[in-house]
């Protein structure tokens, strides 16, 4: 199914144009589909909220491979949440939640931080909501999404 992608232009700047989507989005989306279902399974509010953070991640990655890496000037490592409103602005919200639960991710999966229930739920509702959002802006349906996953 046709997608849009960004590609650098010669002058170092982005262009959006239409292309199927590629193997890696394709990818990328089973494995956060695959990554929410362990989510969904886990039975340690720790695992939960870890699982759907990095289905939410994976999810994220598919829009980044679909469209293209935005041009900067130094060549740096930056976070998905950091790349994504450029690349997709109807998904800053979404980068700037998915950024603030990366650092109490991190905080948990080192023992630092203490997940609850309820918040390890909310995230895998979240994650869920952002991954049908994603194929959405994607140009996919969130059942051919769950395809890729089998």
């Amino acid at each position: 199914m046709p997608v849009t992608t960004t590609r650098p232009s010669a002058a170092g700047s982005t262009s959006a144009g239409p292309t199927s989507a590629g193997s890696a989005v394709h990818d990328l989306l089973a494995s956060a589909r695959r990554s929410h279902a362990e989510a969904v399974l886990a039975a340690q509010p720790t695992d939960r909220y870890v699982a759907a953070h990095l289905a939410a991640l994976r999810a994220g990655a598919a829009v980044l491979a679909a469209r293209g890496r935005p041009a900067t000037r130094r060549s740096r490592v930056q976070s998905v949440w950091a790349l994504l409103p450029r690349v997709a602005p109807e998904l800053g919200e979404w980068a700037e939640f998915f950024a603030t639960t990366a650092r109490r991710r991190a905080a948990a999966e080192s023992g630092l931080a203490v997940i609850a229930l309820r918040d390890a739920d909310d995230l895998v509702r979240d994650a869920e909501a952002f991954i049908a959002r994603v194929c959405e802006v994607l140009g996919l349906s969130y059942q051919e999404a769950a395809r890729f996953a089998s």
